[in-house]
């Protein structure tokens, strides 16, 4: 049995965490993988209203006992979507654990305190953790270059970016990008994560409530088939490279092109309704890590995570301890 920081302070069994996926992250999937003892987020933007979180949080619960949390990502939008009353339906539903994601979670943080509520803020650079943690967030998330969504602008691998990290927070690290093994635990933990995030290796699973040609695509694909889109606007996004994608890193690369370019083939209802829902793979931008070349097949959340334990359970006691001699 592991045992981390991360396990014994939110209150779960495996130092694995789901995060929050938009169009990914529904009671189904959450459900399973708290139900495999992992700590999942429903993704509070998935089914678009408050109302529908509120019903997404029943479902998940009418699906199991364990503890699951909600994502709450904040991004500059067109629209401005109800943030406050996201949170209000968190709160009053009695989450004990949220995962905020991009701007600023300040606002935010005082209502989440007062109602005894955990926060893990995800950081793509050692600065923007330190940042959180000096806003009093109970742990972060930080995401290496191989990850999926949006990695930064600094192109730091988790190799060097989780002990970066490591070294100058004190609240527990989870280590999210190029996660779906075993060895990739053992790993993270002996660079001072305290727990991994995995979001490809989840989609990858029965549960996930994602078209089949998808899933397949993912154990098919190498580590190789990703683009990173969006570098122009500075907003790098890693995404499985297909036709459209190659097509926006056309565009971008000629001179005065701004986003407008490119929207009608960075839409995001474009991905979830004719990738993900229809299976239309060649059709939308859909997001994917460079961990998928190491995804070999399409498995049950609770498939995962025993698979990955019980490899860093062997990895530990077993391999390294006769192939290492300390002299």
């Amino acid at each position: 049995m592991i045992s981390t920081r991360f396990t014994k302070e939110f209150g779960v069994d495996y130092p694995i965490v789901c995060g929050g996926m938009t169009g990914v992250g529904t009671a189904e999937l959450i459900a399973a993988v708290a139900s495999a003892g992992a700590l999942g987020f429903l993704s509070a933007h998935t089914r678009g209203t408050p109302e529908d979180l509120d019903e997404e949080i029943a479902r998940t619960r009418s699906l199991t006992d364990r503890s699951f949390g909600v994502n709450l990502t904040i991004l500059p939008s067109m629209t401005a979507l109800p943030y406050d009353e996201y949170r209000d339906v968190i709160i009053d539903n009695g989450i004990r654990i949220v995962e905020t994601a991009g701007a600023n979670p300040a606002p935010h943080l005082p209502a989440f305190k007062a109602a005894g509520v955990k926060v893990i803020h995800k950081a793509v650079a050692v600065r923007h953790a330190l940042k959180a943690q000096a806003l009093g967030v109970d742990a972060v998330s930080i995401d290496g270059f191989e990850c999926a969504g949006h990695p930064g602008e600094d192109d730091v691998p988790g190799l060097v970016l989780i002990p970066a990290a490591a070294a100058k927070l004190d609240i527990p690290i989870i280590a999210s990008g190029g996660f779906a093994t075993g060895a990739g635990l053992v790993a993270a933990l002996s660079l001072g994560a305290d727990a991994i995030n995995m979001g490809t290796r989840f989609v990858a699973t029965t549960e996930a409530a994602v078209h089949q040609n998808v899933k397949d695509q993912i154990v098919a694909n190498t580590e190789r088939d990703t683009n990173i889109v969006f570098r122009k606007f500075r907003n790098s996004a890693r995404v499985a490279k297909n036709p459209v994608s190659d097509e926006i890193i056309q565009i971008e690369r000629r001179p005065e092109t701004t986003f407008e370019d490119v929207a009608h083939l960075a839409s995001g209802a474009r991905g979830r309704d004719r990738v993900l829902a229809e299976g239309d793979l060649n059709d939308g931008l859909w997001w994917v890590g460079q961990a998928q070349g190491l995804i070999t097949e399409v498995l049950s959340c609770q498939e995962v995570v025993s698979s990955i334990m019980s490899e860093a359970e062997d990895l530990i006691q077993k391999r390294l301890a006769s192939a290492v001699v300390v002299a």
